[in-house]
């Protein structure tokens, strides 16, 4: 049998158990966070002196976090990034939950096609068209606004969210949507008895979808650049200089834009799971 990942995992797991196998990599992903809240809370000297050492009496300092809350707004850039993160993700999900669910439903001439089109921002970066974007933006007066990046981001997630959740309407019983119809129920009655059957999809997209939007930092730096329209990201950069950078307020930063997202994904996990091996295990 030739080598690969899999085999290699399975004679590891067998001889110090699955337990440990999970436990390892576990801890092998939540170390660079570890690293990260651990420096977060260390004096500069024992930053660069002990980075792999945690914050002992004599090092423990939390000057990162009182220069991030005393030289900005990073109560506001929360808000913000909250704001387009949620936003963003409510339109993706809803939207493109309706354009998956009339293509799995509706056969016409030219199905397969529009699904093509729609799915081709997988493929084609949209910050290929930052210029054309930001005419646009200025052109609508949403320069320096956050409607402006939820609306770019919503662009940018609808092809993952269509290609995903179409795959997993058209796995649903055509039987119990026309029983449905039989009884009198509308196509919106229809799509909301439908929606929670694939609510793995749904989780699976809002996770995939919800961590490029927090972390993004292009578009806030292209559309709204505004003391008022910062993000998390984007206000983190201001403690990184050309000549010198404040990394115990940089780190200091990076912990708590953590926290959201790490939130956000313990409440989607289980059905992220759900949604990535549905249909691997028959």
């Amino acid at each position: 049998m030739p080598y690969s990942v899999s085999n290699w995992y399975s004679k590891f797991s067998q001889r110090i158990g699955p337990h440990l196998v999970l436990l390892t990599f576990t801890l092998i992903a939540l170390f660079p966070i570890v690293l990260i809240l651990m420096n977060s809370l260390k004096s500069r000297r024992a930053l660069f002196g002990a980075p792999y050492l945690p914050p002992l009496p004599d090092t423990f300092s939390t000057i990162g976090y009182t220069t991030v809350f005393a030289r900005s707004n990073f109560q506001w850039y929360f808000v913000n990034s909250l704001i387009i993160t949620l936003g963003s993700m409510f339109l993706i999900l809803l939207l493109g939950a309706m354009a998956a669910y009339a293509l799995s439903e509706y056969k016409f001439p030219g199905n397969t096609l529009m699904g093509l089109y729609l799915a081709l921002g997988i493929m084609i970066p949209i910050r290929l068209g930052t210029v054309s974007i930001l005419r646009l933006v200025v052109a609508m007066g949403l320069i320096n606004t956050l409607t402006a990046l939820i609306l770019v981001y919503t662009a940018m997630g609808l092809p993952l969210a269509i290609f995903v959740l179409q795959q997993f309407m058209s796995q649903i019983p055509r039987e119990l949507k026309e029983a449905a119809r039989i009884d009198g129920a509308s196509e919106y009655r229809i799509f909301g008895l439908v929606l929670p059957l694939v609510r793995p999809a749904v989780a699976t997209v809002a996770v995939f979808v919800m961590i490029p939007v927090w972390n993004d930092l292009w578009f806030p730096l292209v559309l709204a650049p505004g003391e008022s329209t910062k993000t998390v990201t984007y206000g983190a950069q201001q403690f990184l200089g050309q000549f010198i950078s404040d990394w115990n307020a940089v780190l200091a930063s990076l912990t708590l834009a953590m926290i959201p997202i790490l939130i956000l994904y313990i409440i989607f996990s289980r059905q992220l799971i759900r949604g990535l091996t549905a249909g691997a295990v028959k």
